[in-house]
């Protein structure tokens, strides 16, 4: 049980008690502030028999207690304990008994300070000695200090063990509170983002026939609220960090993505997130000049690691464009637009005097998705230079580069396969193609917003573009719980996988919208339908990837065991998931928006408060007949053709 309020995490099992075993404990900042806190009641532990998430940042853990003799079966005594990513532990005591109750309470305390990283590797040394301060107990070590303070303060509190001990009086029906807070000296409270007054997300809510789309909103707006992160030099920008427990930290691709798939939620998080990257665009001259950087990134068994910084440096215009049409302030587009420019002069630079965008550079292979992702920055930068009259000949440069990328990847990319065709993977340096069909390949369906709510075109034609819509929507892709990573039937598939058969959410999410801005619908209301199953099994929570195994009549996902959960760009994609069956496509410039609702109506009736278009607050409503109807939108917002 993951407890996220940036930079503060706590990891449980279900029993509440921490032990200071595997990855448990309060952490802050990626190390383990507090490592056990044990709770024993009348020289005894009490028995868990209840846990539950009550919020992203909150577990509350119930257990039971016997301590009057002779009494028989039953319970006397209740403990409660809530427990938040900020550091805070309630400890609460209520009393069943019908005689008074003299109760000793221990909690032993423990903590080793050690890296996240160090502890999943199974390289932590032994807990640290404990010294007695003011309320409370603190340890020391190279990495820092960490404290446990209590309130009220202990009768006694012993360092050589790690405890402290209270006495209370409890009456019939009465309850006595602890509350513990642990953090790193000189730290201040975490701030969380989901209790805040003013939220850089829009509280939406959806409401209809699927109860599932209910908690999958609520769900996926508290955990990326969780994942909030602010720019330290830049308090008032905020980006999502990737996903915890393991990438706490920004990931520059994966950010991006996030945003852009939020931007129903409104377009601060858009902006936050695009000024703290836009500082770290390299400005040295050279190759690399105006490029996001990012790590590699695994690709599979079949294809050398990918550089996510390619992906970061063409979804950077993309996402200032896409934001400017939910209603980015044109203050904030014209700011950030000097750093869109440098990322497509990249793009021609990379390019060169070819057509394809190699990654990684230079030599790497041609990858399929790269190629998408590199056709709708070119359409959408353009669009965007236009708009804002910067140099023509590059905005002309860019359309052109994109029509020969689409004319050559027809013919270079398209495999005849068992009698249909399919995206090859990608092609080696050599130019041989790398056949095997994946999940990658569902970027060739996301072309991106142009005005108007027209989507811009995309690199397949429309017969290239229906037998990739059934090859997703085939027993091969299709888990029944997601898009795979790679088909049932290829080499090297492995369900485990977390690029070679694995669903991965923002993937399948993708897909979805993909598929049913291109009219297959059908195709998009099954994967929509099984990420659905696939998150009540998880508790709405959706966990970055999970095996990606068949399934069947009384099966469960498995999950991934180093998947992140929550992760920013699963969270993400629940909101793009919950949007895609209304068909927004908002102009915020021209003051117009388009719905295109999908007329099969997966969901049944299904109604969005709470969203943001041009600034204002937004809701929708679709009904079982695939009808819909605005209920709320700004002053002035027209219903587009």
């Amino acid at each position: 049980m993951i407890c996220v309020a940036l930079p503060g995490l706590v990891i449980s099992t279900e029993q509440g008690q921490l032990t200071g075993r595997g990855l448990e404990g309060f952490y802050r900042a990626g190390r383990r502030i507090l490592s056990r806190c044990q709770v024993r009641v009348a020289g005894r532990e009490p028995l868990g028999v209840h846990a539950r998430m009550t919020s992203a940042d909150r577990a509350l853990f119930t257990a039971t207690l016997r301590v009057t003799p002779h009494g028989g079966p039953d319970p006397d005594v209740v403990v409660e304990r809530s427990r938040c990513a900020d550091g805070t532990e309630r400890i609460t005591l209520r009393s069943a008994a019908t005689r008074h109750l003299r109760l000793p309470v221990e909690v032993a305390l423990g903590t080793d300070l050690a890296d996240i990283g160090m502890i999943a590797a199974g390289a932590v040394g032994p807990a640290l000695p404990a010294h007695v301060r003011d309320s409370g107990l603190c340890w020391s070590s190279p990495a820092g200090t960490s404290c446990v303070t209590a309130d009220p303060p202990p009768a006694d509190a012993i360092a050589s063990a790690g405890l402290l001990r209270w006495d209370f009086d409890l009456p019939p029906g009465g309850s006595v509170r602890v509350e513990l807070k642990v953090r790193p000296e000189g730290a201040g409270p975490v701030r969380a983002f989901l209790r805040a007054a003013t939220s850089t997300l829009a509280p939406a809510l959806a409401a209809g026939d699927d109860a599932r789309a209910a908690a999958l909103m609520a769900t996926s707006v508290e955990d990326l609220q969780a994942l909030l992160v602010r720019d330290p030099a830049h308090p008032t920008d905020t980006h999502l960090a990737a996903g915890a427990p393991w990438r706490c930290g920004l990931a520059p691709a994966e950010a991006l993505a996030a945003a852009r798939m939020t931007l129903p939620l409104g377009t601060r998080l858009a902006v936050g997130t695009l000024r703290t990257l836009a500082r770290t665009q390299i400005a040295q001259q050279g190759p690399r000049h105006g490029m996001i950087p990012g790590p590699r990134r695994d690709a599979g068994p079949h294809l050398p690691p990918g550089c996510t910084g390619t992906e970061a440096t063409l979804l950077f215009p993309v996402l200032l464009a896409e934001a400017r049409r939910w209603g980015l302030p044109e203050q904030d587009t014209e700011e950030l637009l000097p750093t869109a420019e440098r990322c497509l002069a990249w793009l021609r630079t990379a390019a060169g005097e070819g057509t394809y965008l190699r990654d990684p550079q230079p030599g790497g292979p041609v990858r399929c998705e790269t190629q998408a992702h590199a056709h709708r920055a070119a359409l959408l930068g353009a669009d965007l230079l236009d708009t804002y009259g910067r140099a023509s000949a590059d905005a002309d440069w860019l359309r052109e580069w994109a029509r020969r990328l689409r004319a050559v990847f027809r013919r270079d990319f398209w495999l005849d396969h068992r009698g249909a065709g399919r995206p090859a993977a990608a092609l080696t340096p050599e130019g041989r193609p790398v056949p095997h069909l994946g999940a990658t390949a569902v970027h060739l369906l996301d072309t991106g917003l142009l005005g108007g709510g027209v989507q811009a075109p995309g690199l397949l034609d429309k017969v290239q573009t229906e037998s990739l819509a059934r090859l997703l929507g085939s027993p091969a892709m299709d888990s029944g719980w997601g898009l795979r990573g790679m088909g049932a039937k290829e080499a090297g598939h492995n369900p485990f996988g977390h690029r070679s058969g694995a669903v991965r959410v923002h993937e399948t999410a993708i897909a979805v919208a993909g598929l049913a801005a291109a009219g297959y619908e059908q195709e998009a209301g099954a994967l929509l339908g099984g990420v659905l199953a696939a998150a009540e099994a998880f508790g709405h929570r959706l966990p970055e990837m999970y095996a990606g195994e068949q399934r069947t009549e009384g099966s469960t996902p498995l999950p991934h065991p180093a998947a992140c959960r929550p992760a920013a760009t699963s969270a993400a994609a629940g909101i793009l998931l919950l949007t895609t069956p209304v068909g927004i496509r908002p102009d915020a410039p021209a003051r117009t928006i388009t719905l295109r609702p999908l007329r099969s109506t997966p969901l049944g009736e299904l109604g969005l408060t709470g969203l943001r278009i041009a600034g204002a607050p937004f809701s929708v409503r679709v009904s079982r007949l695939g009808l819909v109807m605005v209920e709320e939108a700004a002053t002035g917002l027209q219903l587009g053709v």
